[in-house]
């Protein structure tokens, strides 16, 4: 496993086709989501300015061709931050992402990982890495060949079960 930058990361969308990006915490507590999911909790309205530079990206991408997918494997009832997250999902799927959640119910006999992943294709796997407290740790590269198959499976298990966002959110 290799530590890589954030611009590093954004390559591995240029030269990719897929990108799927499995979210397994049922909480994070990532800086920059720290006070905009406090005023939602608190039911103020956002402006939603922290997120245009990643949704600016995510639309370039997909407008590119990229095939952007996210399975957010979810409890029931859902957490505070899984109930904002979800409540920020239209803006995603506006900028192009294919955005489902697998209820945890549904998730017998797959085969997580301890980490959230980004996988690239079918060649490159990219580890989404947090603190204990699920403050943000970084991305890393995988080169193990056994993690990759493993990720690849987990991606070919969860995909199918996953429920789109429309039917999710009205079901």
């Amino acid at each position: 496993m290799r530590p890589i930058s954030w611009s590093e990361f954004e390559r591995h969308f240029e030269r990719s086709k897929r990108a799927f990006h499995l979210e397994l915490r049922d909480t994070y507590n990532v800086e920059q989501e720290r006070e905009p999911l406090r005023t939602w909790l608190a039911g103020i309205p956002d402006d939603f300015a922290w997120r245009r530079d990643w949704l600016s990206f995510v639309r370039r991408e997909t407008d590119r061709g990229v095939q952007i997918q996210r399975v957010r494997v979810v409890n029931e009832p859902p957490s505070g931050y899984q109930r904002w997250a979800r409540s920020l999902d239209p803006q995603n799927i506006d900028a192009g992402e294919d955005l489902r959640y697998l209820p945890r119910r549904l998730t017998d006999g797959i085969e997580f990982p301890l980490e959230d992943l980004w996988l690239f294709d079918d060649n490159h796997l990219l580890w989404s890495l947090f603190q204990p407290d699920g403050g943000a740790g970084g991305f890393a590269v995988e080169d193990d060949p056994a993690a990759l198959a493993q990720c690849i499976r987990a991606r070919d298990q969860t995909w199918p079960r996953a429920v789109p966002y429309a039917q999710y959110v009205t079901g």
